[in-house]
């Protein structure tokens, strides 16, 4: 697969459409496995890797799965192609950060499904929908696994369940997460509270990029931080009634903002995009946080002619190693912040939105 090809997509993470889509960016449901009669990947040798990642890839290509995946060796793989991989959520950061052994990823066009080989355990299944879509998810997850069990032999144990190198994912292996756009909680200082409440009940609260990233842009990861002795339809229900109340919290702090304070909302936005469309050097922080803003107007209805999916764009394309592709040529810090501001201008004067 060529990586540049995946460079015009959004991909399934981003495509800005399924349930709750105002709010809810994207559903990831990850599960965790590891072949029997071999140590963690941690503990596996350069020749113990190579035969998991041998093992892996053949099974890939004979399992009976509903999706065409190409398999790509991370190890050889240049640094922004990693990068890029973890921007467009289809590897871990973790991943592109492991420097000894055969690693890899499989993936399909759609970027709906990705397989890491040799993360911390040896498969990490992943299964990423647009919007509000955990059943769903977990229909195609479970499938991917069934048809993958089906060519390998699993790590299990009949009182704890699958094993991992984690001990927080024994059991289940499963990690579901839904990323949210959370600006309005943020701006009536609500969204603390929220927090708080989700830790007292083991949801964990992560920035774009999973655990130890910092929240940019107003974008937020909320999962489950127990597999053990919990069924996955359990995990599930928990999750899911927990986004029904901060789907209703953000909505109303939303329409509290366009109640007292539109006009100040509209002001705000409007300095967005005047910002975006003006800047000649700017950082993806400060990107993330001006688009967060914009793409809280479209939803309140404070902006004509300018689409969420375009604002998903512009989001993706900033980062980092997206941008450096799109330029043709690798740049610093400093020439990143200008390209960048380079690249807004353009967009958005292609666009010529405007507001009401």
């Amino acid at each position: 697969m060529n990586l540049d090809s995946l460079l015009p997509n959004l991909g399934e993470w981003l495509r800005g459409t399924g349930p709750e889509s105002d709010v809810v960016v994207s559903t990831r449901i990850r599960l965790a496995r590891n072949l029997v009669n071999y140590p963690f990947t941690n503990r596996a040798t350069h020749h113990q890797k190579a035969e998991i990642a041998g093992r892996a890839k053949e099974a890939l290509v004979k399992a009976d799965l509903p999706y065409k995946l190409d398999y790509l060796d991370i190890s050889g793989l240049s640094p922004l192609d990693r990068q890029f991989l973890v921007e467009r959520q289809l590897i871990s950061r973790e991943l592109a950060a492991v420097l000894d052994g055969p690693r890899g990823v499989a993936l399909d066009g759609k970027e709906s499904v990705s397989v890491m080989v040799n993360e911390e355990d040896h498969l990490r299944l992943q299964v990423l929908r647009s919007g509000f879509s955990l059943d769903e998810a977990w229909q195609d997850i479970d499938r991917v696994d069934d048809a993958l069990e089906a060519r390998m032999t699993y790590a299990f144990h009949q009182q704890f369940g699958y094993l991992t190198a984690c001990p927080t994912n024994v059991g289940t292996g499963m990690r579901a997460s839904v990323m949210l756009h959370l600006p309005a909680l943020g701006l009536t200082k609500q969204i603390d509270k929220v927090f708080r409440a989700l830790q007292k009940i083991n949801l964990a609260v992560r920035g774009l990029h999973g655990e130890g990233s910092r929240a940019f842009g107003d974008l937020y990861q909320i999962s489950n931080q127990v597999t053990l002795g919990k069924s996955e339809p359990k995990i599930l229900n928990e999750i899911r009634e927990v986004l029904q109340t901060i789907l209703q919290y953000e909505r109303q702090a939303r329409a509290a903002l366009v109640k007292e304070r539109k006009q100040a909302e509209q002001d705000r936005v409007a300095r967005a995009i005047g910002t975006l469309g003006s800047a000649t050097m700017i950082t993806s922080e400060e990107t993330m946080e001006l688009l967060s803003a914009v793409r809280l107007g479209i939803h309140l209805n404070l902006i004509d002619d300018l689409p969420a999916t375009t604002v998903n764009q512009l989001f993706i394309h900033t980062q980092a190693a997206h941008l450096q592709k799109l330029m043709g040529q690798p740049l610093d810090g400093e020439e990143r912040n200008a390209a960048r501001a380079k690249y807004l201008r353009s967009k958005l004067r292609e666009l010529g939105s405007h507001q009401r």
